[in-house]
């Protein structure tokens, strides 16, 4: 019984690692490559869940919920880096950090105002509506769906950036602009599909995750906290450092959660255990954190410039 629920509790740490790097995935690119400090990211996992849930509502299609989530929300990207964001590229990062922090309240209020205070909830799909044994115990089988979802985006992104021409002339574009600009490449659109893609990537995170949590305002500031201890473990711009860093936080903040208070109990009386431990499981992270920048400051896989 204890293994079965361990096993458990392990693999739901590594379906939130995969939520997680999906959407640090799209933040790491934005801020490593384009060194922009988005913190309005959180805001475009928030408006691809809304519009996913509210695809899925009128039209019943999960893939289509999906289409709708992750392509309104690279549209919605795109336009608002060319009215506003690209002008703040050659800022210092503290007027960026105002300026994305003043689109965060911008969005809340805005998707507070379409679709009201109450949250909304999707469904999961009838097809992923079940549950898969596995050494012997029931694991639902969405939930796996978003571990083989998150698994696919890593590979895929890695051969993008690593194995193709456009991977190519993001990387050198984060170095050496002038360079790829004479080249002949329009390095402005070059950085509005990149700001586009770190855009549906978190969106992509925000509809997977839409029938397991309720989606409304806000929903995606807590995420944002979590996907920059993910960047700063990982190392900033570092796609491998944020898939492993987002594994190694969505387990340890799992079984933090899971376990903490009964390993207290062996050390604490009951009633101090059962206080301490949910407050201590919430700093764990952090905790990790601070260790692995003690002995990597830099993060576990710092990008070579």
């Amino acid at each position: 019984m204890f293994w079965n629920l361990f096993f458990s509790q392990l693999l739901n740490g590594v379906q939130l690692g995969m939520l997680l790097f999906l959407f640090a995935a799209g933040l790491t690119l934005v801020l490593g490559i384009m060194n922009f400090v988005n913190l309005s990211h959180g805001s475009f996992y928030m408006m691809g869940a809304y519009f996913s849930a509210v695809t899925f509502t009128h039209t019943d299609s999960f893939v289509l919920a999906g289409v709708a989530g992750v392509g309104g929300t690279m549209l919605l990207a795109m336009a608002l880096e060319f009215v506003a964001l690209r002008r703040l590229y050659a800022r210092d990062h503290l007027d960026q950090v105002l300026a994305t922090l003043g689109l965060i309240l911008f969005f809340n209020e805005t998707a507070r105002m379409i679709w009201g205070a109450q949250p909304l909830f999707a469904s999961v799909p009838d097809w992923a509506n079940g549950a898969v044994s596995i050494f012997g115990m029931f694991y639902p089988l969405y939930r796996l769906l978003i571990i083989a979802m998150g698994l696919a985006v890593a590979v895929l992104i890695y051969w993008l950036i690593h194995r193709t021409r456009v991977g190519m002339l993001v990387r050198a574009s984060s170095t050496h602009v002038d360079i790829v600009s004479a080249l002949g490449v329009n390095a402005r659109l070059l950085n509005t599909l990149l700001f586009s893609v770190g855009a549906g990537l978190a969106a992509l995170a925000g509809w997977l995750v839409g029938p397991i949590v309720s989606v409304q305002s806000g929903m995606g500031d807590n995420v944002l906290i979590l996907a920059l201890v993910v960047i700063v473990i990982g190392g900033i711009g570092s796609i491998r450092g944020a898939f492993y860093a987002a594994l190694l936080i969505g387990i340890v903040d799992t079984l933090g959660r899971a376990y903490m208070a009964q390993i207290l109990r062996g050390f604490l009386e009951r009633s101090v255990a059962d206080a301490a431990g949910p407050a201590l499981a919430s700093m764990l992270i952090y905790l990790f954190m601070a260790i692995v920048l003690a002995f990597k400051p830099h993060g576990l896989f710092p990008v070579k410039r």
